[in-house]
């Protein structure tokens, strides 16, 4: 079977004869195929160009005419121009084209008025969509190739939007960002306007709608002092986390919703994305708890012998991937099997069915603390299902209504409330309605849970005032663009 690939300008007379000839052959032969490529006439300098670079050939005018071979693993063989197809066709085929120069010109002047048209439409049509753009960073942390089948599940954003995907990576090569590209665009997900992809954070949030930060920085030096690595990490979320919050109040919408997810710093990251995107509410910048909510119903559930789904209402303060304090006070556990039942839907009090005190002060806390690693360090990979789970429990409750009942543990900035140093961002409970969260002024806090809030706030401050230190000494010297972050 014969394929081959004609290009050319759509204004080229050349072209119009080539492509009569190319339809003929078509026509009469039943193993010939042609595909055509119609380029625009200021498009075609650069397509031949770069058509020519990546294939070796040498070709300076329009058509361009070449065999496919790729069937039988192997590359295009270049052809040549008109002459050279219409020898081929006359000499292998016996077929010719008679068409006069008149016709010629005719057919190519129809084939531009043609692709104008098309773009016209092109620009027409993407025009009238408005999709919602999601951003999201570090696209190629494992947790985001579990995350992006599930974010166009029905329900999750409300009015069944179209999507524009843009998946951004600072790190990344080109080749595997096209590959994360074409995995997505091979989901066939029907409401996916486009996919696009960025290492160039020139660009990065352009339109965005909502942002989801998955970046964990990996270490780069081992040192002996444990205060050395906090302040050199430190030093880089402050930095890469800056120049992110920047590029928000430059390119995103003001109504933008940023979701910061990760392992480490994630307070911090979220406080500084806030204060260098003054345009923007601090309410649209949270962090997700949900994780770290259900990795501590796990150790309740399997202390209790129910399952993780049976537990309700666990709250997480504080400092999520520090110092964070977990509060049973309104903790319930469903379908345990005690000395007193009751219908579906009937609920006990954790701390009433939970008689070992001494396991919850010290082995509970310890065993939350460490289950994430204990996971990571069996599969010797991030934990993507349960991060992809919390970040999805997370959308559904602030895009759409969620029970009043519902207590969630959710990172957001600190107005004063529960004596919480302002502006800090810190872990609480809270509802959500009407697309929005609000804190639970009914949770109770007592002197205890005062002194851990307090402890929590501590190191948050540390953390801050670290950062501050850092960008102070970077602002004192010559600034490197966002490109230059590692």
């Amino acid at each position: 079977m014969a394929k081959f690939v004609l290009a050319g300008k759509a204004d080229c007379p050349y072209y119009a004869k080539a492509e009569l000839l190319a339809d003929l052959l078509q026509r009469n032969l039943p193993d010939f195929h042609i595909h055509k490529i119609c380029v625009h006439p200021s498009d075609w300098e650069k397509w031949l160009e770069d058509a020519c670079a990546s294939n070796g050939w040498e070709h300076s005018s329009s058509p361009l005419v070449w065999r496919e071979l790729t069937d039988r693993g192997g590359k295009g063989m270049l052809l040549g121009g008109f002459s050279d197809f219409f020898e081929h066709a006359q000499g292998y085929y016996g077929i010719t084209s008679d068409m006069n120069s008149d016709l010629m010109q005719k057919i190519s002047v129809e084939n531009g008025q043609t692709k104008e048209l098309c773009i016209e439409e092109d620009i027409h049509r993407h025009a009238s969509v408005r999709p919602l753009h999601i951003w999201i960073s570090s696209a190629l942390n494992p947790i985001c190739y579990s995350l992006v089948p599930q974010l166009f599940s029905p329900g999750l954003f409300p009015g069944l939007p179209t999507f524009s995907l843009h998946l951004m990576d600072a790190n990344a090569s080109e080749e595997m960002l096209q590959g994360l590209k074409m995995e997505t665009e091979d989901l066939a997900l029907h409401r996916l306007h486009e996919v696009t992809v960025h290492s160039d954070l020139t660009q990065a949030f352009q339109e965005a709608h909502f942002i989801i930060f998955l970046d964990d920085l990996p270490p780069v030096c081992e040192s002996n002092d444990e205060q050395d690595d906090e302040d050199h990490t430190v030093s880089r979320v402050a930095e890469r986390f800056r120049c992110y919050g920047q590029l928000i109040e430059a390119n995103a919408q003001k109504d933008v919703r940023v979701l910061v997810a990760g392992d480490s710093f994630v307070n911090l990251k979220c406080l500084l994305l806030i204060e260098n995107a003054p345009s923007v509410d601090p309410h649209n910048f949270v962090v997700m708890t949900t994780q770290l909510e259900y990795e501590a119903k796990t150790q309740l559930a399997q202390k209790l012998s129910v399952k993780t789904s049976d537990i309700s209402n666990v709250i997480v303060w504080g400092n999520i991937s520090g110092s964070f304090h977990v509060d049973l006070q309104r903790a319930k556990v469903f379908r345990y099997d005690g000395a007193i039942w009751g219908p579906d839907g009937f609920s006990q009090q954790v701390m009433e069915m939970i008689y070992d005190r001494k396991w919850l002060q010290t082995d509970f806390m310890s065993l939350v603390h460490k289950h994430r690693t204990a996971i990571s360090s069996k599969t010797n990979k991030a934990t993507a299902i349960s991060t992809t789970n919390g970040i999805m429990t997370l959308l559904k409750a602030w895009n759409n209504d969620a029970s009043p009942e519902d207590l969630f543990s959710l990172g957001v900035i600190s107005t004063g409330q529960f004596e919480i140093p302002a502006g800090f961002v810190f872990s609480v409970p809270v509802s959500f309605r009407d697309g929005r969260w609000s804190v639970r002024s009914d949770v109770t806090v007592t002197d205890e849970l005062r002194q851990n809030l307090s402890a929590c706030a501590e190191e948050l401050k540390r953390e801050r005032d670290i950062a501050v230190r850092i960008l102070k000494m970077r602002d004192s010297s010559p600034k490197a663009d966002c490109n230059g972050l590692q």
